[in-house]
């Protein structure tokens, strides 16, 4: 008699993945990638600021003879100037090349695999991006039509903004089920140029990269590591300006801190510190301090004026109330998300990192993967939306330490959408991708892939120096990020990255995708 084995149940989005062949988790990295970590989150409550459709708006001007300081106090503009910076760290190894982001052979995304190699990717037979109807380009970049990503950015963003996107995909493996790949490139977009009015880097977990994977060791700068966000509250609660304003509406209090700066900067003047060669930096260190102190007050006094909780392009624009307060995981990733989100992209920050935990999804069956490969698109294209609604650009990487592959065993339930269930880790199917939102119109893709797979699905890693190293992946990512500006050719400067592994200029042109856009 034949006892037709049972099938496994895909697990919810909040369940940690328990895998039988693999150790308990001890690190905080395990923790993460297997779903019993996730960032924890709040709420604030409205104030009468929330009364403005643009909060800034409502604030006071400095003075011109103050403005004039800011500069040469080094008080950051919004973003540095720099394009905003945000990634997406998903810990445990998914899935990123086949079943969401097409990749090809040496001839592009287009260049199609074999059918066994798709197997591999999770896709069956019926379902092979030969075939046009199983492929989406609605972002540039070309995405499988039943992508567990494409859904969740399709729900976030309007079709008017996916006309402003473009993108591409990275060819590169890297080892399975560990922090220790140095995937994070925040530190070297810093070095790159961005930075933020308040902070340089972000990132949702309390690490020194901002996220689960580590960073390039060449690339950490104490200086700027990132400051932990993970909830609305954690940016409101960034600046304080004390009593002054309960006291006096905001007008006066800026007059008072204007008036205290100049006061003090006359004192100074007739104050001669005794340091020689130093008299005029310590005066200009205290001057600085009073100059920070009235743009702050400026700028934030109602901390509500960053709050994303308060701001209507967020909660009652890309997600409704009911979603953005839900007690659940998605709730919880939504509200991290947008906490990033509005850091980074109103320049209050550089370049932040949102770590999405529960990754490690080979469970022996397929729903539990698609849900969560949803709830990463969701949060991804709320970055997209929301920079389409500020009209400001964006550039959003996605990378996973490692991935999965299947063995060609379908699941036919509902959750599992007929697609290859997930049975293995698998680092020679990993890939990276990243999507570029321009205002001014889609970007011009000079290449959808950087690098290929072999037939069978394997990253050939021969196909470009990001294939077979993260140190290099990180490094291409870092030069198609100044590609954006204009700036490949500061690349190997010495305030740059000069000891970088990818080539002469000839070599690093081929690894650059999007034509620039500012």
């Amino acid at each position: 008699m034949y006892i037709k084995p049972s099938r496994k149940r895909a697990l919810a989005t909040d369940q940690p993945l328990l895998h039988s062949d693999h150790s308990r988790p001890k690190t905080r990295r395990e923790f993460i990638a297997q779903g019993f970590m996730t960032g924890a989150a709040t709420l604030c409550g409205a104030s009468v600021f929330s009364l403005f459709a643009n909060p800034r708006q409502a604030a006071a001007a400095l003075s011109p003879d103050l403005e004039d300081w800011k500069a040469s106090c080094g008080i950051a503009s919004a973003g540095a100037g720099k394009i905003p910076f945000i990634c997406f760290d998903l810990a445990g190894g998914a899935n990123i090349a086949g079943s969401n982001v097409l990749m090809g052979k040496s001839g592009g995304q287009f260049d199609f695999l074999s059918t066994a190699g798709y197997n591999k990717l999770g896709l069956p037979g019926t379902m092979l991006p030969n075939d046009p109807a199983f492929v989406n380009q609605e972002f540039g970049l070309a995405f499988h039509s039943d992508s567990g990503f494409l859904r969740g950015m399709q729900d976030s963003t309007s079709i008017a903004a996916r006309g402003f996107i473009n993108g591409a995909i990275i060819a590169a493996r890297s080892e399975n089920d560990t922090g220790n790949n140095p995937h994070n490139p925040m530190y070297g977009i810093s070095k790159a140029g961005a930075d933020g009015e308040l902070l340089t880097l972000v990132g949702s977990q309390s690490s020194e990269s901002g996220g689960n994977s580590m960073a390039p060791m060449s690339l950490i700068n104490p200086q700027v590591r990132p400051t932990k966000i993970d909830r609305p509250s954690d940016v409101s609660g960034l600046v304080d300006v004390g009593d002054l304003t309960a006291i006096l509406d905001q007008d006066d209090a800026v007059a008072v801190m204007e008036s205290i700066q100049r006061i003090s900067r006359k004192k100074l003047d007739n104050v001669d510190t005794t340091l020689v060669t130093r008299d005029d930096v310590v005066k200009d260190l205290v001057n600085c301090g009073y100059v920070k102190s009235a743009d702050l007050t400026e700028r934030f006094a109602d901390p509500s004026s960053i709050d994303p909780s308060q701001d209507t392009d967020i909660v009652g624009g890309i997600f409704t109330e009911a979603q953005f307060n839900e007690n659940s995981r998605l709730g919880r990733e939504i509200r991290k998300t947008a906490a990033v989100m509005k850091l980074v992209q109103n320049g209050y920050a550089g370049a932040g990192t949102v770590t999405l935990g529960g990754y490690d999804y080979h469970t022996g069956e397929r729903g539990t993967g698609e849900e969560r490969d949803y709830l990463a698109g969701r949060c991804m294209g709320a970055c997209l939306e929301y920079a389409h609604r500020t009209g400001t650009p964006l550039m959003l990487y996605v990378f996973s330490d490692g991935s999965v592959s299947s063995n060609g065993r379908l699941d036919e339930s509902m959750a599992g959408r007929g697609k290859g269930e997930w049975t293995g880790d698998n680092q020679q199917t990993a890939a990276s991708f990243f999507l570029v939102y321009s205002p001014a119109g889609k970007p011009t893709a000079l290449t959808n892939q950087i690098g290929f797979m072999r037939s069978d699905a394997s990253v050939e890693t021969a196909s470009s120096p990001a294939a077979n190293n993260v140190n290099q992946l990180v490094q291409t990512v870092l030069l198609n990020y100044m590609a954006l500006h204009g700036e490949q050719g500061m690349f190997e400067n010495s305030d740059r990255f000069p000891n970088h592994g990818l080539g002469n200029q000839e070599s690093r042109d081929r690894l650059i995708a999007i034509e620039p856009i500012v």
